[in-house]
């Protein structure tokens, strides 16, 4: 099965949701920056990203730069929201971070696209 249809049919994520995290488990930087929308905002841990360009940059660097990659462990609905607890791994720093590293991507999504994503720690029971 073709990971967008594992992501989207036995994970029981939206679209927009199951091409970020395939984008960023491939190294797609097409599909992610597909998955967004021009005017989306990106609040990654209190660091606020606005606009598809600043998103890029930021996605460069922290996640395709890293080479992260994601484990989906939770998914929960909430009005509005769709929030995906992850399991990240890759490159990166880890000095001061927990281990595993799990967050929380909480999706806001407006006609078929990612207009906000919010990344954080524990923010599901």
């Amino acid at each position: 099965m073709p990971q967008t249809d594992q992501f989207t049919t036995t994970l029981n994520l939206p679209e927009p949701v199951a091409n970020y995290v395939r984008a960023v488990n491939t190294g797609a930087t097409d599909g992610f920056r597909a998955s967004f929308a021009d005017d989306a905002v990106v609040v990654d841990v209190n660091r606020e990203r606005s606009g598809l360009d600043a998103i890029m940059d930021w996605a460069g660097a922290d996640i395709f730069g890293a080479h992260v990659h994601f484990d989906v462990l939770n998914v929960m609905e909430r009005p509005g929201r769709t929030i995906v607890t992850l399991e990240i791994d890759g490159t990166f720093d880890r000095a001061g971070l927990p281990d595993p590293l799990v967050m929380d991507h909480e999706f806001k999504l407006a006609e078929g696209k990612i207009v906000e994503l919010r990344i954080g720690f524990g923010r599901t029971p």
